[in-house]
Protein backbone atom coordinates (compact mmCIF):
# COMPACT_ATOMS: atom_id res chain seq x y z
CA UNK A 1 0.00 0.00 0.00
CA UNK A 2 1.44 3.16 -0.87
CA UNK A 3 1.68 6.67 0.69
CA UNK A 4 -1.20 8.44 -1.45
CA UNK A 5 -3.60 5.30 -0.80
CA UNK A 6 -2.76 5.62 3.26
CA UNK A 7 -3.11 9.74 2.86
CA UNK A 8 -6.57 9.58 0.83
CA UNK A 9 -8.38 7.32 3.47
CA UNK A 10 -10.28 8.75 6.35
CA UNK A 11 -8.98 8.32 9.74
CA UNK A 12 -11.51 8.67 12.34
CA UNK A 13 -12.38 8.88 15.89
CA UNK A 14 -16.08 7.03 16.66
CA UNK A 15 -16.56 9.84 20.31
CA UNK A 16 -19.41 11.28 18.66
CA UNK A 17 -21.51 8.17 17.48
CA UNK A 18 -20.34 6.56 20.51
CA UNK A 19 -22.27 9.40 22.60
CA UNK A 20 -24.98 9.90 20.51
CA UNK A 21 -25.34 5.58 20.67
CA UNK A 22 -25.30 5.68 24.45
CA UNK A 23 -27.28 8.64 25.12
CA UNK A 24 -30.46 6.86 22.83
CA UNK A 25 -30.20 4.32 25.08
CA UNK A 26 -30.13 5.66 28.00
CA UNK A 27 -26.75 4.68 29.10
CA UNK A 28 -24.44 6.64 31.88
CA UNK A 29 -20.57 6.19 31.05
CA UNK A 30 -20.10 4.13 34.22
CA UNK A 31 -22.66 1.69 32.31
CA UNK A 32 -21.12 1.66 29.13
CA UNK A 33 -17.60 0.85 30.85
CA UNK A 34 -19.16 -2.24 32.92
CA UNK A 35 -20.28 -3.39 29.99
CA UNK A 36 -16.99 -3.07 28.18
CA UNK A 37 -14.89 -3.41 30.78
CA UNK A 38 -12.77 -0.29 29.71
CA UNK A 39 -12.52 2.89 32.24
CA UNK A 40 -15.14 5.74 32.37
CA UNK A 41 -11.94 7.81 32.02
CA UNK A 42 -11.09 6.06 28.66
CA UNK A 43 -14.64 6.15 27.39
CA UNK A 44 -14.72 10.09 28.08
CA UNK A 45 -11.92 10.72 26.51
CA UNK A 46 -13.01 8.87 23.31
CA UNK A 47 -16.19 11.14 23.10
CA UNK A 48 -14.43 14.19 23.41
CA UNK A 49 -11.61 13.21 20.61
CA UNK A 50 -8.72 12.83 23.65
CA UNK A 51 -8.04 8.94 22.47
CA UNK A 52 -8.50 6.99 20.04
CA UNK A 53 -9.99 3.01 19.97
CA UNK A 54 -8.48 0.01 19.79
CA UNK A 55 -10.36 -2.87 17.04
CA UNK A 56 -10.41 -4.82 20.11
CA UNK A 57 -12.44 -2.05 22.09
CA UNK A 58 -14.10 -0.79 18.83
CA UNK A 59 -15.84 -4.44 18.53
CA UNK A 60 -16.29 -4.49 23.50
CA UNK A 61 -18.60 -1.44 22.39
CA UNK A 62 -20.17 -2.38 19.58
CA UNK A 63 -21.51 -5.46 21.63
CA UNK A 64 -22.50 -3.66 24.43
CA UNK A 65 -24.37 -1.32 22.73
CA UNK A 66 -25.78 -3.73 20.11
CA UNK A 67 -25.03 -1.91 17.25
CA UNK A 68 -22.75 -2.78 13.90
CA UNK A 69 -19.48 -1.28 14.24
CA UNK A 70 -19.93 0.57 11.22
CA UNK A 71 -22.45 2.67 13.54
CA UNK A 72 -19.73 3.95 15.09
CA UNK A 73 -18.27 5.68 12.08
CA UNK A 74 -21.64 7.31 10.99
CA UNK A 75 -23.33 10.53 11.46
CA UNK A 76 -25.79 10.49 14.65
CA UNK A 77 -28.34 11.21 12.22
CA UNK A 78 -28.19 8.07 10.22
CA UNK A 79 -31.12 5.99 9.33
CA UNK A 80 -30.41 2.67 8.96
CA UNK A 81 -31.53 0.75 6.37
CA UNK A 82 -33.07 -2.70 7.44
CA UNK A 83 -32.83 -4.84 3.98
CA UNK A 84 -32.33 -8.84 4.85
CA UNK A 85 -31.86 -10.00 1.46
CA UNK A 86 -29.64 -9.07 -1.88
CA UNK A 87 -27.44 -6.82 -0.36
CA UNK A 88 -23.95 -6.08 -1.39
CA UNK A 89 -21.30 -3.20 -0.76
CA UNK A 90 -18.13 -2.63 -2.70
CA UNK A 91 -15.29 -0.96 -1.33
CA UNK A 92 -13.09 1.37 -3.86
CA UNK A 93 -9.33 2.22 -3.12
CA UNK A 94 -9.36 4.90 -0.79
CA UNK A 95 -13.01 4.68 0.74
CA UNK A 96 -12.57 2.15 3.40
CA UNK A 97 -12.67 3.80 7.06
CA UNK A 98 -9.45 3.66 9.29
CA UNK A 99 -8.66 3.61 12.52
CA UNK A 100 -5.18 4.34 13.12
CA UNK A 101 -3.55 2.98 16.52
CA UNK A 102 0.13 3.30 18.55
CA UNK A 103 0.77 0.00 17.02
CA UNK A 104 -0.86 0.53 13.41
CA UNK A 105 -3.73 0.75 11.15
CA UNK A 106 -6.98 -0.69 10.62
CA UNK A 107 -9.05 -0.06 7.79
CA UNK A 108 -12.66 -1.17 7.71
CA UNK A 109 -14.34 -2.23 4.77
CA UNK A 110 -18.26 -2.79 3.86
CA UNK A 111 -18.66 -0.40 6.39
CA UNK A 112 -22.04 1.41 4.95
CA UNK A 113 -23.78 -2.35 5.08
CA UNK A 114 -24.88 -2.45 8.67
CA UNK A 115 -25.54 -5.87 10.88
CA UNK A 116 -22.99 -7.59 9.08
CA UNK A 117 -22.66 -11.18 10.15
CA UNK A 118 -18.96 -10.75 9.84
CA UNK A 119 -16.86 -7.48 10.18
CA UNK A 120 -13.73 -7.75 6.71
CA UNK A 121 -10.58 -5.33 8.26
CA UNK A 122 -7.48 -4.99 6.48
CA UNK A 123 -4.74 -3.91 8.92
CA UNK A 124 -1.20 -2.70 8.86
CA UNK A 125 0.67 -4.04 11.45
CA UNK A 126 3.45 -1.50 12.84
CA UNK A 127 4.16 -2.78 16.04
CA UNK A 128 7.61 -4.91 16.22
CA UNK A 129 7.53 -6.37 20.19
CA UNK A 130 4.45 -7.32 22.74
CA UNK A 131 5.64 -4.11 24.20
CA UNK A 132 5.18 -2.35 21.51
CA UNK A 133 1.44 -3.72 20.68
CA UNK A 134 0.08 -3.28 24.23
CA UNK A 135 -2.20 -5.63 25.69
CA UNK A 136 -3.78 -8.31 24.52
CA UNK A 137 -7.16 -8.19 23.04
CA UNK A 138 -9.83 -10.11 24.14
CA UNK A 139 -13.65 -10.24 21.94
CA UNK A 140 -16.54 -12.47 21.86
CA UNK A 141 -16.22 -14.31 19.18
CA UNK A 142 -13.96 -15.90 16.41
CA UNK A 143 -11.61 -14.79 13.70
CA UNK A 144 -9.82 -15.27 10.65
CA UNK A 145 -6.69 -13.89 9.57
CA UNK A 146 -4.69 -13.61 6.69
CA UNK A 147 -1.00 -12.52 5.97
CA UNK A 148 -0.87 -10.30 2.37
CA UNK A 149 2.20 -8.81 2.76
CA UNK A 150 5.31 -9.21 5.50
CA UNK A 151 5.27 -11.67 8.01
CA UNK A 152 3.52 -11.68 11.58
CA UNK A 153 4.31 -13.17 14.67
CA UNK A 154 0.83 -14.31 16.41
CA UNK A 155 0.79 -14.24 19.74
CA UNK A 156 -1.52 -15.65 22.23
CA UNK A 157 -2.14 -16.22 26.18
CA UNK A 158 -2.81 -20.39 25.62
CA UNK A 159 -0.50 -21.37 22.60
CA UNK A 160 3.45 -20.96 21.84
CA UNK A 161 3.53 -17.77 19.27
CA UNK A 162 3.17 -18.51 15.66
CA UNK A 163 5.50 -17.32 12.45
CA UNK A 164 2.60 -16.53 9.29
CA UNK A 165 4.42 -15.57 6.32
CA UNK A 166 2.59 -14.12 3.05
CA UNK A 167 0.06 -16.60 2.05
CA UNK A 168 -0.38 -18.07 5.47
CA UNK A 169 -3.63 -17.73 7.65
CA UNK A 170 -5.00 -18.50 10.92
CA UNK A 171 -8.68 -18.69 12.24
CA UNK A 172 -9.18 -18.85 15.66
CA UNK A 173 -11.59 -17.66 18.87
CA UNK A 174 -11.10 -14.27 19.47
CA UNK A 175 -12.00 -14.45 23.42
CA UNK A 176 -8.50 -15.78 23.69
CA UNK A 177 -6.03 -13.12 24.20
CA UNK A 178 -3.81 -12.41 20.98
CA UNK A 179 -1.41 -9.80 19.63
CA UNK A 180 -0.12 -8.77 16.29
CA UNK A 181 3.69 -8.49 15.77
CA UNK A 182 5.20 -7.43 12.64
CA UNK A 183 8.39 -9.61 12.10
CA UNK A 184 9.89 -8.62 9.03
CA UNK A 185 11.77 -5.01 8.65
CA UNK A 186 8.68 -3.51 6.85
CA UNK A 187 5.12 -3.70 8.84
CA UNK A 188 2.98 -6.81 7.82
CA UNK A 189 -0.67 -6.11 6.49
CA UNK A 190 -3.33 -8.45 7.18
CA UNK A 191 -6.76 -9.82 6.04
CA UNK A 192 -9.09 -9.88 9.67
CA UNK A 193 -12.75 -11.29 9.42
CA UNK A 194 -13.99 -11.12 12.54
CA UNK A 195 -17.69 -12.60 13.75
CA UNK A 196 -18.97 -12.01 16.70
CA UNK A 197 -21.08 -14.13 18.73
CA UNK A 198 -24.60 -15.29 17.79
CA UNK A 199 -25.33 -16.27 21.13
CA UNK A 200 -23.71 -12.68 22.56
CA UNK A 201 -26.49 -10.67 19.82
CA UNK A 202 -29.18 -12.67 20.96
CA UNK A 203 -28.04 -12.41 24.74
CA UNK A 204 -27.61 -8.29 24.23
CA UNK A 205 -31.14 -8.44 22.12
CA UNK A 206 -32.75 -10.37 25.35
CA UNK A 207 -30.90 -8.61 27.98
CA UNK A 208 -33.98 -5.86 28.90
CA UNK A 209 -36.51 -8.65 28.94
CA UNK A 210 -37.43 -9.48 32.69
CA UNK A 211 -39.19 -12.69 31.87
CA UNK A 212 -35.78 -14.05 30.83
CA UNK A 213 -33.10 -15.62 33.09
CA UNK A 214 -29.77 -16.10 31.53
CA UNK A 215 -28.24 -18.60 34.06
CA UNK A 216 -24.85 -18.07 35.68
CA UNK A 217 -22.89 -18.79 32.30
CA UNK A 218 -24.76 -15.90 30.01
CA UNK A 219 -24.44 -13.73 32.75
CA UNK A 220 -20.60 -14.71 33.21
CA UNK A 221 -20.18 -14.23 29.37
CA UNK A 222 -22.14 -10.64 29.73
CA UNK A 223 -19.72 -9.43 32.62
CA UNK A 224 -16.35 -10.77 30.46
CA UNK A 225 -17.60 -7.62 28.04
Amino acid sequence: MNDQTKTDRLLVAPGTALKSLRMERGLTLAEVSERTEIPVSTLSKVENGKTDLTMDRLLRISVALNVNIADLFRSPSHEREQRERSRRSITRIGDSVGVKSSYGEYYYHAQDLLDKRVIPIIAEIRAKTLQEFGEYHSHVGEEFLLVLDGELTFHTDTYAPVQLKKGESIYFDSDMGHAYVASGEKPCRVLLICAPSKAMRLIEETSARPDIDFGSSSKALKRKL
